[in-house]
């Protein structure tokens, strides 16, 4: 890709007025002015920022939906040419050949109509009016870059984000009309930071027909700093864009297209009850009502002592709860002077036969860690034990750079089942990966259990003046982002994450057992933050007794609405930006 200067990006937050697109175009011509006059060469609007976004009905929307191109990207095209600028329009369009209503984004440059987006993942309200977005997830080549579009709801899919990334997007333009919670949203930042490009947001804000908008317009660097931001009112952010940071080599090692086969699958199509339960092959799980926990602790180098920590803390553990253990709890860390060759051990070695005494003691189930030695070849492994012995294991997938002198890499997932319900495993680094836990995901997994030695990907809130209703945050939160439960509400998940906690080598802790819905509030979740100890959440992965799931991990509503047909890439050879 031809290099590129960096530039500035504005992104616009705006309040229209429901069906006055006159007055709501020219309020959006004067701030797309005022930020072409700052110097932006990209500006972005919010969702549907022409028209309002609480239409009725088809009638409603008939009054206000145009074409592309049309007299509104027209204007906007004028501005473009004016300035020299890119301009992410969003508007209502109809189909001039087939009559069809979209929610479109609309990339206006000094030439006009670059290209668009139409809403591929409907929420609630597009259905009303609108068809499903029908042009996949483009990227457009443009002087200042790699440009591509999203609304809304389409970011809350690790796919989406992650196709325009493998097709080398430096900047995905989100344009929205959030809801629901505190912005800017953790999912903006977690699609910013695991796929190492910008995400320039513009959120409309204010309350439209009784429903209350976030606001929180910004724009997030790859590594999911949110270099500008704004909370309420309307108002333009600005911040530099320099595209060479996009194009940086991924810092977690490779992406394993061959292990992500099942992103081309539709496991939720049907009623998950129906089918997990065909041909009697791997039903689900009946489910219950499990204490799980998460320790933080320091792993050393002394193996003994480690062992005996691990067999305290299940000591002390209630009969039947899980324990989830830090990343190589067991062997501890590694180093050249300490490689795994001087101290890996095999599953049927010392440290896991002790540990499955502790077991059967105390009615426990636990998740360690250890370096294995298997087939003349180390990996990093996370092992499941209970009161029976070793239930089986999981050798991780995506082995950071760091990591490669020790360890090669697995080749399969692990999935269990447990009293506790269908459990998954990743390991530390895999959590880099959207894929890693979607495919999890897709094979029904209600828990994800992942040990963990790590810089934990989390980030504050200085609070929000949005009266958002209910029991939604407002205040200051210092864990306000925490990419853990971004992989656990995405997937519908219980996301165990137990990490080490070592300051001196980078590992800070936050361990935490996150909710399978990031939209519930009071949250369900349990978290410890920079200091040894536990956090226990009571997880429940029963059903209702009926034909159909009740359970929010059984049912998976943010992976049933996947549109597989536009996520092709994801499981192909080597592409330009993260396989690179």
């Amino acid at each position: 890709m031809t290099s590129v200067a960096p530039y500035e990006a504005a992104a616009i937050q705006y309040e229209p007025t429901l069906f006055d697109k006159s007055g709501n175009v020219a309020d959006l011509l004067a701030l797309v002015g005022e930020a072409a006059r700052h110097g932006a060469k990209l500006i972005t609007t919010p969702e549907m920022a022409t028209t309002g976004y609480c239409l009725y009905d088809y009638d409603e929307a008939a009054t206000v939906v145009e074409t592309v191109p049309g007299p509104t990207t027209d204007a906007f095209a004028a501005v473009a040419s004016e300035h020299g600028c890119y301009v992410v329009v969003g508007m209502p369009e109809v189909d001039a050949d087939t009559g069809l209503f979209y929610n479109a984004a609309v990339l206006v440059g000094p030439d006009g109509v670059v290209g668009k987006h139409r809403k591929t993942h409907s929420y609630i309200a597009e259905p009303k009016w609108a068809a499903p977005g029908n042009l996949g997830h483009q990227v457009f080549d443009t002087p200042i870059g790699r440009i591509s579009l999203l609304i809304c709801m389409d970011m809350h899919f690790v796919e989406t984000a992650r196709v325009v990334a493998l097709d080398g997007a430096d900047v995905i333009c989100h344009i929205s009309n959030w809801l629901a919670e505190r912005t800017p949203a953790p999912y903006w930042i977690s699609r910013a930071f695991e796929n190492r490009c910008y995400v320039v947001e513009s959120n409309r804000w204010g309350l439209e027909r009784t429903v209350q908008f976030s606001g929180g317009t910004c724009i997030i660097e790859p590594d999911g700093t949110v270099a500008s931001s704004i909370d309420s009112g309307n108002g333009i952010v600005y911040a530099q864009i320099d595209p060479a940071r996009a194009r940086e080599q991924n810092p977690w090692g490779d992406r394993r297209p061959k292990l992500y086969r099942e992103l081309q699958s539709n496991t939720f199509l049907w009623n998950p009850l129906d089918f997990f339960s065909l041909y009697g092959h791997r039903t689900l799980p009946d489910g219950a009502r499990t204490a799980v926990t998460v320790v933080q602790s320091t792993p050393t180098t002394d193996v003994e002592a480690n062992v005996a920590a691990i067999e305290n803390m299940m000591s002390k553990a209630n009969g039947g709860e899980l324990l989830v253990f830090p990343e190589l709890s067991i062997t501890g860390p590694l180093s050249t002077d300490r490689p795994a060759s001087a101290v890996a051990e095999s599953l049927d070695g010392p440290s896991l036969a002790r540990i499955a005494d502790a077991a059967a003691r105390t009615s426990t189930t636990v998740v360690v860690g250890l370096a294995e030695f298997a087939d003349a070849t180390f990996y990093n492994t996370a092992v499941v034990v209970g009161p029976s012995g070793i239930l089986g294991s999981y050798r991780q997938t995506h082995v950071a750079p760091a990591d490669m002198e020790f360890f090669d890499a697995g080749d399969s997932w692990a999935v269990l089942d447990l009293p506790a319900g269908r459990v998954g495993i990743l390991l530390g680094n895999d959590v880099h990966f959207p894929e890693a836990g979607r495919v999890l995901a897709l094979r029904g997994c209600d828990i994800v259990v992942c040990p963990a030695a790590m810089s934990a990907p989390v980030g504050g809130h200085v609070g929000t003046t949005i009266p958002h209703q209910g029991a939604i945050l407002t205040d200051a939160d210092p864990l306000h982002w925490h990419h853990m439960r971004v992989r656990a509400g995405e997937n519908n998940v219980w996301f165990a994450f137990a990490n080490a906690f070592d300051p001196d080598r980078g590992f800070d802790g936050h361990s935490g057992v996150f909710g399978p819905d990031t939209f519930a509030f009071p949250r369900g979740e349990s978290v410890v933050t920079t200091e040894r100890g536990t956090a226990t959440a009571v997880v429940d992965t029963t059903n209702l007794d009926s034909v159909y799931p009740t359970n929010v991990v059984r049912r998976k509503d943010l992976v049933s609405m996947r549109l597989p047909h536009h996520y092709p890439t994801l499981s192909a050879a080597s592409k330009v930006a993260v396989d690179a």
